[in-house]
């Protein structure tokens, strides 16, 4: 078999070159025969002898150098084989299913497996799923677990279609077979060097004291300067456990330097310190809360600075007393359990008020828009900022595309009078067209863009002002000019009364509009029973002088018969869960709103004796609609807020889609189950 291997290649033009030289000897030789031709012939003899020789040698030598090249051959592979064999870095080779068809010693070890091991990979590995491994692609790469080791596999697919093209046995038309080569790198020491430098990265923090003013003024003055002490203790060494720096750079505000490893800490414990400071007692009678923003995992300390300073302007804007966490990924929220403070002063509003007017006054032209599907608070403090832009002689619109039931009472005073402009009340398409650079747009009783009445208008506007009383979550209205959000505010109609009384002297505010801003404060208070506070009354008693009418109002929200029988029965069919929370399902087909029936009945149930929270779900517009109330006992805007939602304290809500209302309820539960087992909820 050896004779009958043929040479190629550089090997065989080593072994011929003797057989060329010869010829080139023979041309020598017959030139020599025309000189001299004694001289040819003694050459010619010296030729035959030399090609004897050559072609001896060359058959007699060629059967030992392929003996050799093939014993070489062998044992190279050999060697190769037992290179791979014994190889540091586990390796092993897969068929195209998935089964484990070779290992090295390496990868034994790791997996403890013997030589014969022939099952499928996600025996071993249950992270190696066929989607993970090679296919289409010809290389990917799985990060994995390993009894405490952190890996790191690469897979590369190993065609064998040359393979069956050189084969006699497997025909190589239609074949596609591969391997798959997995190599393990065992990244378990660098992961625990980049875990531990990430937990040693800077982390920023801003500490504000919610209601430092007002806890000062419940204490005797001769104790103010201990209750402050107490406080900045008690601040300071909270903060020096936790291996961290507090720097106090106003009366109530602290700048906090902690590492990474420190704010997991806290996230574990839930930022105790919210509930900590609240011991602080030295005969005040209002408990000092704390808002904390945290910035981390930025490119640089500035962005973390900066992230620190959004996340305490969300906790300040979600009515403080809790903590709220800003990465570059996400923000996550503690706390947020205690009741707003409410603020005795209205020097923020004057200045609100001012801003507002510098603004309007430097456009032509005022766009207001509310959230989808507005309500009467909504609706109502449209119309007050439409009396502030009239008043300052500047064109306003509201943008109103769906009319409620709730608000169709309210929009039919200015429809039917002439003293409003037919185009006061225009829909998505007309206020794009009316927007522009000239424009400023106004948005009330919502911070979320995604659900406002016409997102578009948001890129349309340079100019935009929020005005507001949610509690803001992590979808926000950017780059606004100016933002007033309150969380303590009973309604966006009260934010708008008091800004009405500092626009102008002498404002007059029409009897219609004065009913419209009156209807919203005693919708979003439950006839103020909710959220009332001295400045909602207030709010409430300048309407009344203006020409708001209790009875008029009364009037105007008298249920329909269908609506009033559509809520009793939602009411009837509550499921109380875990003794405390109050599940319905308000089915209200032949009802216009049938939302605002199942807001409505959800304040009917807290009613109940021992009920905390109530939820409503409605079915409406190929999306469930889920109505959250509670007194006092449960934030349900924490609840809303894992749900997709959002709100405040006591008023909140959510939308799901795609899913029934078995499924929906199901998942309130769980919601319910698992706040309740991490103890956000009591």
């Amino acid at each position: 078999m050896k004779n009958k291997v043929k040479i190629k290649g550089t090997l065989k033009t080593y072994l011929q070159a003797s057989i060329y030289l010869g010829a080139l000897l023979a041309i020598v030789d017959i030139s020599i025969c025309f000189m001299d031709y004694r001289a040819g012939l003694l050459l010619a003899a010296f030729v035959i002898f030399y090609f004897a020789v050559v072609m001896w040698l060359l058959h007699h030598n060629k059967p030992i150098i392929m003996n050799e090249l093939i014993s070489f051959a062998t044992e190279y592979g050999q060697i190769q084989r037992k290179l791979l064999r014994e190889l540091e870095l586990p390796y092993v080779l897969l068929d195209d299913s998935g089964k484990v068809i070779w290992t090295n010693r390496a990868f034994e070890e790791v997996v403890h497996k013997h030589k014969g091991y022939r099952k499928s990979i996600t025996t071993l590995f249950p992270e190696f799923t066929r989607d993970k491994l090679p296919g289409e692609a010809e290389e990917t790469e799985i990060s994995f677990s390993y009894e405490g080791s952190e890996f790191q596999a690469k897979c590369r697919k190993v065609s064998l279609k040359e393979m069956a093209e050189n084969s006699d046995i497997i025909s190589p038309e239609g074949y596609d077979g591969y391997l798959i080569a997995i190599y393990l790198f065992d990244e378990t020491a660098l992961k625990i060097a980049l875990r531990e430098n990430d937990d040693q990265s800077l982390a920023v923090g801003l500490l504000y004291l919610d209601n430092y003013e007002e806890a000062l003024e419940s204490v005797e003055e001769v104790r103010r300067s201990l209750l402050t002490a107490l406080i900045d203790r008690k601040i300071n060494k909270y903060i020096a456990t936790l291996d961290g720096i507090s720097k106090k750079i106003e009366k109530d505000k602290y700048l906090i330097i902690l590492r990474k490893r420190s704010v997991a800490q806290l996230q574990a414990n839930k930022f105790d310190i919210l509930e900590e400071v609240k011991t602080v007692n030295i005969g005040n009678e209002m408990a000092v809360t704390i808002s904390i923003g945290i910035g981390l995992d930025g490119l640089t300390y500035s962005q973390n600075y900066e992230f620190a300073r959004t996340a305490i302007d969300l906790a300040l804007g979600r009515g403080g007393d809790q903590a709220v966490v800003k990465t570059t990924e996400q923000i996550i929220y503690y706390g947020g359990k205690s009741q707003q403070v409410e603020k005795n002063t209205r020097v923020k509003a004057r200045v609100k008020a001012h801003a507002l007017r510098e603004i309007i006054t430097s456009k032509d032209r005022v766009i207001i828009m509310g959230h989808r599907y507005a309500d009467v608070d909504s609706f109502g403090a449209a119309v007050g900022i439409y009396r502030i832009a009239k008043t300052l002689d500047r064109k306003a619109h509201i943008v109103l595309n769906d009319v409620t039931t709730s608000v169709q009472p309210l929009r039919d005073l200015f429809v039917s009078q002439e003293e409003y402009e037919e185009d006061m009340l225009v829909n998505s398409e007309r206020a794009m067209d009316l927007a522009g650079n000239n424009s400023v747009l106004v948005i009330v009783d919502v911070n979320k863009p995604s659900i406002t009445e016409c997102p578009e208008l948001l890129r349309i506007c340079k100019s935009i002002v929020v005005l507001d009383h949610h509690r803001q979550g992590t979808e926000t209205i950017e780059n606004a000019t100016l933002s007033y959000v309150e969380a303590y505010a009973s309604s966006t109609c009260e934010m708008v009364t008091e800004i009405l009384q500092y626009i102008s002297d002498g404002i007059k505010v029409k009897s219609d509009e004065a009913d419209c801003l009156y209807s919203g404060i005693m919708i979003d208070t439950n006839n103020f029973m909710t959220k009332t506070g001295v400045r909602t009354f207030e709010a409430a008693a300048y309407l009344r002088r203006a020409g708001a009418d209790v009875t008029r109002v009364r009037k105007l929200f008298r249920d329909d018969v269908n609506e009033y029988k559509a809520k009793a029965d939602t009411v009837s069919q509550a499921e109380i869960y875990r003794n405390a929370y109050a599940i319905s399902v308000c089915t209200a087909d032949d009802i216009q709103s049938p939302t605002i029936v199942g807001a409505q009945a959800a304040n009917e149930l807290l009613n109940i004796k021992g009920i905390k929270a109530s939820f409503i779900l409605t079915e409406f517009q190929g999306m469930i609609h889920v109505s959250a109330r509670s007194i006092d006992e449960v934030n349900v805007q924490i609840i809303m807020e894992r749900l997709g939602g959002g709100g405040h304290m006591n008023v909140a809500a959510c939308q799901m889609e795609d899913v029934s209302l078995n499924e929906a309820i199901m998942k309130i539960k769980q919601t319910l189950d698992k706040m309740i087992e991490e103890g956000d909820l009591d």
